[in-house]
This record gives structure tokens, sequence and C-alpha cells, in this order.
């Protein structure tokens, strides 16, 4: 017999504990060949990806017939010496790669500058549309069949920190995936997909052999045929679409949902074979999808879940949790969420009062998507340079900064206003330490207009519980309590 815990059907997962290897982020752009219409997922900077065990689940709870349809998902969290060690990394690799770029350059004495590696020109070149590129401008800005024109959001999966479970076919197959709401769609890598990590028995129970899906072993699986493709900044990953059943927490079975089999992760670079994750279950609106259906989608049409809204507590030295059909109101102080509707349905878009650091820094009104796969928060990079001054953070070559570690009880609160309320995040927070090196957690990303400016992401959302309902297409926000 199941014990009830709160009322609600729980999954737990393992904190992730293990060392870190870095691995350079790339720009993702992502495009689906099924029709005429090219639509786009967005990937925007999640940094460097490290090697470990995959999660490990421990038995789901079901609560009782009032609450049926209300889920949570235990989210495990990257510790932060992965992060700062990743950052050196980062650090190190760019600078070699600087001096093997000048060592090529002298050898061709053209006195012409030399292209170095991929890895640097990205962490300096993130934006939304090409304006370098015309062949890039014009697959970005699209016109759709509707006559609307959408911006995409490019970003990659490198520094995701947070990871939970998903299942696919009957009898479920199990998959590690960020849930993520910065894209729309599912990708896992099927059977013999190449590129899709290394496995062998020193690494079978590890994240370096990633678990793929097999469709002759599902009994729901529907063929589709429909090519799928993402073109990363190293190269492309490949495979086609299917439906079969993909169920969250164990039972909560979205039958007939599209997804991408993955054949050639290849364009994901080595960070995708050393990351703790197999593939990515998107939370934005079907609107974006690559497939024009999403799992979240699928379970409101198909009455799976209470209510069309989802909720995240982000752990901040432990694991996190995802609530779907609803939110968990112990989660948060007070009984009130409030909340601000979206500028565009498409990410999860709003508007910015503005954003304010003391009396050393503050901005007009702008706009920001808050998402939930971005670890850190991003800006304008004039507007990053002008808080890192603020703060005395120094950067680097790859644009990070880090502060030192005895100055952090000194920076001052940084302060977003959004719909006239102000959402404020200690000097603290906005460090990610690990012994003596202090990671400041801005860090610059130039979207070009009338894409979103900023990026609200787990460093935002660790502070303040997050309600992202659909069916009225707003966000909630309230202060996280404080992980016991």
């Amino acid at each position: 017999k199941r014990p009830v815990v709160g009322g609600f059907l729980l999954l737990r997962l393992q904190q992730q504990q293990q060392s870190s290897t870095s691995f350079p982020g790339s720009t993702s752009l992502a495009r689906s060949r099924n029709s005429d219409s090219i639509w786009f997922a967005v990937m925007l900077f999640k940094g460097a990806l490290s090697a470990a065990l995959a999660l490990a689940a421990v038995p789901t709870v079901r609560g009782d017939d009032d609450d049926a349809g209300v889920i949570r998902l235990s989210l495990s969290k990257r510790p932060n010496h992965e992060m700062v060690s990743e950052h050196l990394a980062r650090e190190r690799d760019a600078l070699v790669a600087i001096l093997e770029g000048k060592e090529r350059e002298t050898e061709q004495g053209k006195g012409k500058k030399v292209i170095i590696a991929e890895e640097v020109a990205t962490q300096r070149r993130r934006r939304l549309r090409g304006e370098e590129n015309e062949e890039e401008e014009e697959m970005i800005s699209h016109d759709l069949e509707d006559g609307k024109d959408e911006n995409v959001i490019i970003k990659d999966y490198a520094n995701a920190q947070y990871y939970g479970t998903v299942h696919i076919g009957s009898p479920p197959q199990e998959f590690t995936a960020i849930w993520d709401t910065g894209s729309a769609d599912l990708w896992m890598p099927q059977k013999g997909c190449t590129h899709c990590g290394y496995c062998n028995p020193l690494t079978k129970n590890t994240s370096l052999c990633k678990d793929k899906y097999d469709s002759s072993k599902s009994d729901d699986y529907e063929e589709d045929g429909a090519d799928f493709e993402i073109q990363y900044g190293s190269g492309s990953v490949k495979g086609v679409f299917s439906k079969d059943t993909v169920t969250l927490a164990q039972d909560i079975a979205v039958h007939h949902q599209r997804f991408a089999e993955v054949s050639d992760a290849g364009g994901m670079g080595v960070g995708y074979v050393m990351g703790k994750f197999d593939g990515i279950l998107g939370l934005a609106f079907d609107t974006i999808a690559i497939g024009k259906t999403t799992v979240f989608g699928g379970a409101i049409e198909q009455g799976l879940v209470k209510d069309p809204v989802f909720a995240f507590y982000l752990g901040d030295e432990g694991d996190g949790e995802l609530t779907l059909g609803g939110y968990d109101e112990t989660k948060f102080e007070g009984d009130d969420l409030k909340y601000v509707n979206l500028d565009k349905a498409t990410y999860w878009q709003i508007k910015l009062d503005g954003i304010s650091l003391g009396d050393a820094y503050s901005t007009d009104s702008t706009t920001a998507i808050v998402d939930s796969g971005t670890s850190l928060l991003t800006g304008p990079s004039a507007e990053i340079a002008k808080i890192a001054l603020a703060v005395g953070a120094k950067p680097n070559v790859v644009g990070e900064y880090t502060v030192d570690c005895k100055d952090v009880d000194s920076i001052p609160d940084i302060h977003f206003t959004i719909d006239g309320v102000e959402y404020s995040l200690a000097g603290s927070d906005l460090v990610i330490q690990a012994s003596n090196v202090c990671l400041f957690a801005m860090m610059g990303m130039d979207i070009p207009a009338p894409g979103p400016q900023w990026i609200l992401g787990d460093v935002f959302m660790r502070r303040w519980y997050t309600v992202f309902d659909m069916g009225e297409e707003r966000i909630g926000f309230a202060k996280a309590v404080k992980q016991q």
C-alpha cells in the first residue's frame, strides 16, 4: 500500500554530487522539415556540462482523489563546486584557444585576424538575429503560414542545473530530461543513435552511457517519420518524429504524444556525451514547438492534470521540485501569489518595469523571459558590465565574471520591478561560491530587439517560487521558503 504524502503524487530523484568536466557551449538553432513552415526552437546560454552518475528514482506516491491530476517531481541540482570548476575550465580552454589562434596568425603572416576556437566566438556572439550573416538572418526571421513573424531565442544546454525523469513507451522506458521553460519540444536519443554517449562495462551505470528509446519495445509506438533536425554550432542533431505514450511521474500517461527520436546527436558536442541528461522536455507554448505539440499541452488536452498550471521550487543546496497541474502552497511564504500577464505566449516572456542596484545602477522598462533551464541571470552586455563594475566583478575572456569572495557580503541587493511589484535578490544570491572562487551569477547576452533583453534564470527562481499558468497566459511569483 502506497502512503499518502501531502495529497500529491511524488517522485524523488537523488541529488547529483559528482565532480565535473567542462566543455564549451555553442549557439543552437533548431528547425523542422516536417512542413512548408519552418519552426525554430530556442536555445539560451547554459554554460558547460559535467560527467556524473545518472539520476536514480525512488517510488512514486499518489495522493487522495481530491488531488488527482496534481503531481510533484523532484529535480536534482548540480552542486556549486561543479559550476565553479567548469567556469575555471572554460576560462582555461579559452586562453589556450586564444594562444593557438595567435600562433596560427603568426604562421600565416598576413596581418589578418584569425578566427579562433568556436567556443570563444559563441561566448562573445550570443544573439537572436544574425545581423552579421544574411543566411542566418533569413532563417531566424521567418514568416509563418498564419502571417506571424516570431523571434526565436538561440540557446544551448551546456550549463543546465536541474534534471528530472520522464518515461516513454509501454511498458515505460525511463530517461533523464532537462525540464525547460525555454523550449517546447521533447526529444530523446533512439537505439543506435550515433554520438550519443559511450556505453561499456565501466560506464554502463553512468551518464556517459545515455538511455536510448527503443520503439520495438513499446506496444504504443506509432510511426510518424517526419524529419527532425537541430543545427548547433558544431554540427546538427538529426532524427525523426514518432508518437508514443509519454508518462510523467510514472503513471500520468499522455497518449499519442509526438516527440523526436534523435539518431545523431553530434551537434550537441562532447558536452552532451558528458552531460547528466538524455534529452530535453520543453515546457514553453506549442506555438514554438518544432513538432507543433507539447507534452504538457497533451496532458491538458487529455484531462490528465488538474489545472493547466505548473510551478518550480528550485532547491538551493538540495533537490528542487516541479509541480504539474497546480502549485504547492507549502513552498512559498504567505498565501498570495502575485501574477503578471505574459508579454508573449511563445516563451514565458514578461515586461520588466525596471532593474536597480542601490544607487549604482538602474534601467528603464524592458522585457525578460523566465527560463528554468538557464542557470544565471543574463542581460545586455553593456548593462551587465555596468552592474559588474558597481559590485567590483572582474571579467574573463569568455565573458563571465568573478568577484573577490571577501567582498560578497558588501554586494548590494538587486531589484527587479515587475508589474509594480519589487522582487529582490540579495547580493549573496548573485554569487556561486566554491572554496575560494566566487563566480558572479550574471552574464552578458545581446539579444537584438524585439527579442527579450533579459533572462531570469535559476538564480532568480531559487528565491522566488514561480507558477507558470498556461491557461491564463500568466506567471505568478511568491517568495520561496528556505530549505530546511
